[in-house]
Formats: C-alpha cells, structure tokens, sequence
C-alpha cells in the first residue's frame, strides 16, 4: 500500500454510493463496486469497504451539509441483496501496514461523527435502514446513526463479532456507542460482542441495540413515513452552494502549496511546516455576499485546504512526525472574516463554516504527531487560527522586534469564539481545558477580547509556552525539534495523547482515547497480525492461534 491516498472525492467519481433527493429527504444507498478497492489485493465483497469507500462518505457528509443544506433526514440504506454491510475488509486489514490500519480506524470514526453530529449541528438526522446482515463497521455505521430502523426476517441482524473472529476490537466507536449512546446493559454488551450471528427481531429493540423493528413486507413503506415524519416542519428555505475541487500541487519531495496552505516537508528531519495564509481582501458586507462567493469565501476555503492537508499528511507522510503551525497575513482583514460569521451565526452558511472548522481542529487534536505553533513577526493569530496555538502540544513566540524583520510585531489576539464555538471532544473550549486549575485566567481573558497581545502579555496571560528574542529564537527552535524527532515516535505518540485530554470524559474521548489506543496496541500483536494470528487466518477455516498470556 505504497501509492499516495487522495482525500479530494467529487460525487462524479464515486464507486460505493449514490444519493437521491426528495425534497428534505436525502436516499443515501451504499453499493461498493467490489472491483474499486483502493489497492488491488483484495475484493471489496458484501459491501466491506476500505478507506476509499470511507473518503466518499466523508465527501458525501460535507456535501450534504453545504450543497444540500434543505436536507433534514438523510436514509442510509443497502444496494446489495440480504446485506446492509459486513463491515470493513478482512483482506485489506490483513494486508496493510499498522500506520495504515490505525489511521484508517482514525478516519472512519471522524466520519462517524460527522454525521452522528449532523443533527445537533445541521439539523440533519441520520436513519440507519438495515435490511440484510450488518456486521461489526457496517453495525457502526448504523450506530452512528440518530435512529437504527432493522428488517424482520430470517437474514437480517447486527452484530459486532471482531473479538471471536478476528482477535481486535470494533474499530469505529462500536463498543463506546453501545453503551454510553445506546446506553445498553454491560453484560447484555459483553454478550453481544462475544457472539458471531448477531441479533435479531424484537430482541435486537429490547437490547437496545436498534430503535425499531418493522416486518419486512413493509419495511420500505415504513422507512419512508418515518422519514418523511422525522423531517416534518424542519424544513428551511435556504440555497446551498457548490464545493468546488481543491487546487493541489504536489513537489516530488512532498511539499503541497493550496491557494492559501502551503506544507513545506523536510522528509529528512521528518518535519512538516504549514503555513496558513491570512486574507487578501476584505471581509464581505453581509453573510448574503459571502454566500454568494460559496467556496471562495475566504474562512471555508481555508478549512477546506488545510482539512485536505492534514489528511494527506497522516496517511501520505507518517514519518513527519513533528508539524509546525504558522500563519502570516493581516490579523485585522482575518476579524472582520471572523465577525461576519459571528454577528450571523443564525444564518446557515455562517453556522456551516464554524462547525466545519469545529471538525477539523478537532482533526488536529487526535493526530498522532508532535505539533508546535510558531508565532512569528507578520502573523495573523486571530480568534479561531488562535485555537492552533491550544490544539498544539507547545508555542514559541516571537519576542520585540527581529533585526532585519520588517514584518509587523507578532501578536495574539482572542475572540468570543475562543471560548466555546470550537470545542474539543471533551466538551470544553481549548482555553478551558489549557487553564483547568486556573479558572481566573479564563475570567481575566473574557475582559480582552479583540486585544491583541504582545510577546510579554501573552506570556503572562499563559497563552504560549515561551517568548523568545531575536537572539535566542533561532537557536532554541533549532534545539527542540531537533530534540523532538529524535525522540521514540511511540512514546511520544502515547504522552501527547494523554496530555491533549484533560478534563470530561466523553463518549468522544473513549473513542479515541480509550478505544483507539486499545485497537492500536492489539493491531501490534501476533494473536491478531501474526502468522497465525487471527487476521491472517480469517477465511482459511482455521482459527487463530494465540498466545494466552494476559497482559
């Protein structure tokens, strides 16, 4: 699995699914073309799906949002005969590289999210119509659905059974969804998830594994009412607007250059510098203007590229382990952006963006390398570019002026937005959980909103990790990334993680705290990868060999 992933999908080169609208219904059908893995050792049968099956679903969910935004229930249902979904391939999970299975389970639970949040953020809700076998991921794609509906017959069931037969976990949030969404009984879950047929009719709604049972000669008839139900008086008169393609070079040493990104890689130093550009020209006059420029408008271009970049980059460069975040541009041009999305919240497009930048920082909280903000002369850290300074593990901020540096005084500046708009998967702000043991800093920076501030007061304020002059910038920079590659990728890996989630517990961060960190570990033994292991013999008709110890 060597060639490069591209994360751009459009709907006109889509293999898996198709969507048909009816007015605020949206017929999302999963039909994967068995023959269009994104490798070419394996066959994606009964609808299993790999990670490209997965970038078109991340592509529909975005587009439904922003192109499609008069949609209020999205159906998701099976193309295939006597199966909603087996799950993800046995094949390609055996073959693939352990960075590749790990990022893959990443992106597939990103994407559950998405549209498992849809309905809150969007007013978009998620029906699960599973008619046929639904087995381990295709279960969590019906669980990260607002309401599962299943079919009542001999061949239609749920089923979570990678622990008996593979010697892994549910890698997409399957076990945390049982029971901290589903709230469903412990032993009940332990049953379950200990069993390879599944579950069926009425027991399946009394476990409170699916929300309705319907008898299969009137399935689709009852899929439809309450489709058409659910989105009754939801309805908003709104236009949406069209994503167009990403604008993407790529140098063969793998620097990328967006319009407003540019990824400088150091594969050598395993290092990869962004840049976000700040805006050219000034805000538009009102949200009606911004939305008439669609994907143009300056916020959601920038989104979009620097989702695309950070994609690329976890899959395309796993040993640039360190990333360095820095911006240049007019920090006053980036507000007025900012506030005309904060001053028409209640509109759409406004509500769209933010919550897509929501979603995409939080892409860079659970991404597993070292990151580093640089706040440098002449850049434009502004209410949410500012959330990369909290999503980061340390900042270094310029301090007074550069000798031969004509660019403006480095400065950050604080908004509103920083304190709540953007949150992380724990449920607070960055700022929140940055200050946990010190709730009076939080008090002081609500007084400071739209103040930018220097080198010593952000410091003080503990917005950064340390100040440097133009005498020791240059070496100490040098010094901890130098430091920080020659660091174990796996230790560093494992204390980011836990450092990044202080705070709640939530079902997100179980998912990708707790869950994720498990499946990591076992997708490094031989009872699941080995010769022997369980992956390797699925479909052989032997069981796998393992080894007893428990550690």
């Amino acid at each position: 699995m060597s060639k490069a992933i591209d994360f751009r999908a459009d709907p006109s080169s889509y293999h898996h699914w198709s969507v048909k609208y009816q007015g605020p219904v949206a017929w999302l059908t999963m039909d994967v073309d068995e023959n269009a893995g994104l490798f070419d050792d394996y066959l994606l049968k009964l609808n299993s799906y790999d990670l490209g099956v997965d970038i078109e679903l991340n592509d529909i969910v975005q587009r439904m949002r922003f192109e499609h935004p008069e949609v209020k229930v999205v159906v998701m249902r099976s193309g295939k005969d006597k199966v909603f979904c087996a799950g993800a391939n046995i094949r390609m999970l055996g073959g693939a590289s352990h960075s590749h299975k790990v990022n893959f389970c990443k992106f597939t639970n990103e994407t559950r999210n998405n549209f498992e949040a849809a309905e809150e953020e969007s007013g978009q809700k998620y029906i699960a119509a599973v008619k046929g076998a639904c087995a381990g991921g295709g279960y969590e794609l019906a669980l990260a659905c607002n309401y599962i509906m299943l079919t009542d017959d001999s061949t239609s069931s749920v089923a979570l059974p990678e622990v008996p037969l593979l010697a892994v976990l549910p890698g997409t949030g399957g076990l945390t969804r049982l029971t901290d969404k589903r709230k469903m009984r412990r032993d009940r879950a332990d049953v379950f998830c200990s069993t390879e047929e599944g579950i069926k009719g009425k027991r399946a709604v009394e476990w409170r594994l699916v929300d309705e049972v319907v008898p299969n000669a009137r399935f689709d008839e009852v899929v439809r009412e309450r489709a058409f139900e659910f989105a009754q008086g939801a309805s908003e008169d709104v236009q949406g607007i069209k994503l167009t393609p990403i604008k993407r070079s790529i140098s063969e040493d793998g620097s990328m250059s967006y319009s407003l990104v540019e990824v400088a890689v150091d594969r050598k130093a395993r290092r990869a510098v962004i840049t976000l550009s700040g805006p050219l020209l000034k805000a538009p006059d009102t949200i009606e203007t911004a939305h008439a420029q669609g994907a143009e408008f300056y916020l959601l271009r920038l989104c979009r590229e620097l989702e695309d970049a950070i994609l690329h980059l976890r899959l395309n460069e796993v040993e640039a382990g360190t990333w360095v975040f820095r911006t240049q541009g007019d920090g006053e041009l980036l507000k007025a952006h900012e506030d005309l999305l904060s001053e028409n919240s209640n509109h759409w497009f406004a509500r769209e963006i933010r919550s897509f930048w929501k979603r995409t920082l939080k892409r860079i909280d659970v991404t597993s390398r070292s990151l580093v903000g640089f706040v440098e002369h002449g850049s434009c850290f502004h209410g949410v570019l500012a959330e990369l300074l909290w999503s980061v593990d340390r900042t270094y901020m310029m301090e007074d002026e550069f000798e031969g540096d004509n660019r403006s005084v480095a400065t950050i500046t604080i908004s509103e937005d920083n304190l709540g708009t953007y949150p992380m998967g724990n449920g607070l702000s960055r700022l929140e959980t940055r200050f946990l043991g010190e709730p009076q800093k939080i008090k002081a920076l609500r007084q400071q909103f739209g103040t930018p501030f220097e080198a010593k007061d952000a410091d003080a304020l503990g917005l950064v990790t340390m100040i440097l002059d133009d005498i020791d910038w240059e070496d100490e920079v040098r010094i901890f990334l130098e430091e920080r590659a020659s660091f174990s990728p796996d230790a560093m890996t494992g204390m980011e993680a836990n450092l990044r989630f202080a705070g709640p517990e939530t079902m997100e961060t179980r998912i990708f705290g707790r869950l994720t960190a498990w499946q990591n570990w076992i997708f490094n033994r031989p009872n699941a990868v080995g010769e022997d292991g369980a992956l390797q013999r699925y479909g052989s008709g032997k069981r796998g060999e393992y080894s007893m110890e428990r550690v």
